[in-house]
């Protein structure tokens, strides 16, 4: 089965008018509108110009154009051929060794009229997802049918694909995007959306998406589906993350060694139904940007480290959290020399 961009027209035929997820509706289409990583975007575009493109491995965190560059890769190579000699899959779905067996295998062997110089593209997204069986099955087939097809692996950690795979594939690699890219991108869906928001609203999606441009735009979608405007209470809400104001202040008190002020906040969070895991990712992004000496900054880095691994363990109670801030509090009473 060939399956179709998601992206501009393609979203409108798969969604009522008017309720299109803002993710699909503002996709690039073009290497000139992907936001970010221009270096390895530059490089796909070469790609795309002279045609012969290699087997490919993206690799990067979710929500940085992986699949919508080579997208826009495959769109600007094929043309109209786009609809007949793309294959998209989901590796995390469809990961086993009978999907590379029948549905890639038929796909390769199919014979499809296309321009000059040009091959067949299989977009296989999450590919770190597919099983090693299935990854070996894979291999065999990028042998055999090299003449006629390209593979693209989308993956989020370029580790879990088999050495034989990553050593037939150019590697390219995304980074998260900057909070300057995001913010841009989200002034002009509110400009064409006619959002009603304010700065903090903004800095609120930026922070909850942590680089990570789709959980941006669904962010501001549903805060403003939900509320109707943008600000940082109403982000906060439809994230369900403890509000970074509040962690800050308890940072605050934490460097003033004045652990009841601390404690009244955390006991609030865990009162609001925050787990540990929640509570503890903030506290450790906050204390990051927070302006606090560089070697007490240091030392709230690490026990807060120490305190996200034994949450990871399964210690996560109240307990636990507040040792967190007695520690810091201690830290916070040493002399500095």
């Amino acid at each position: 089965m060939v399956q179709e961009s998601q992206s501009g027209s393609s979203g409108d035929a798969k969604f009522p008018a008017g309720n299109v997820p803002w993710i699909e509706k503002y996709r690039p289409e073009d290497f000139l509108d992907i936001v970010g990583n221009e270096d390895t975007v530059a490089r796909l575009e070469v790609f795309s110009r002279n045609g012969n493109v290699p087997n490919i491995i993206l690799a990067g965190p979710p929500g940085v154009g992986k699949t919508t560059t080579i997208l826009a890769l495959a769109r600007h190579m094929l043309g109209p051929a786009f609809r007949s000699a793309v294959l998209e899959l989901n590796a995390s779905n469809e990961r086993g060794i009978d999907v590379v067996r029948n549905k890639i295998k038929s796909f390769a062997q199919t014979q499809v009229t296309l321009p000059p110089g040009r091959h067949k593209i299989v977009i296989l997204d999450e590919a770190d997802s597919m099983t090693d069986g299935a990854q070996q099955a894979l291999r065999r087939i990028m042998e055999l049918y090299s003449n006629t097809t390209r593979f693209a692996l989308a993956c989020n950690t370029s580790e879990k694909i088999i050495e034989p795979i990553q050593s037939r594939c150019a590697m390219l690699r995304f980074s998260r995007l900057t909070d300057a890219q995001i913010v841009n991108k989200l002034l002009r869906v509110c400009e064409l959306e006619q959002v009603s928001y304010t700065d903090d609203g903004l800095e609120a999606i930026v922070f909850t998406a942590e680089g990570d441009m789709r959980q941006a735009l669904n962010n501001l979608q549903s805060t403003f589906r939900g509320f109707g405007h943008v600000n940082s209470e109403n982000v906060f809400k439809v994230c369900d993350e403890p509000h970074p104001m509040l962690i800050k202040d308890m940072l605050s008190h934490c460097a003033k060694a004045d652990i009841d002020e601390a404690y009244k906040i955390m006991s609030h969070l865990w009162r609001l139904g925050y787990a540990a895991e929640d509570i503890i990712t903030n506290v450790f992004r906050i204390a990051k940007q927070h302006e606090l000496p560089e070697y007490l900054k240091l030392e709230f880095i690490k026990e807060i480290g120490y305190t996200h691994m034994r949450v990871a363990q399964g210690e996560t109670t109240l307990v636990q959290m507040s040792a967190l801030l007695a520690r810091l509090c201690r830290v916070a009473q040493r002399p500095t020399n």
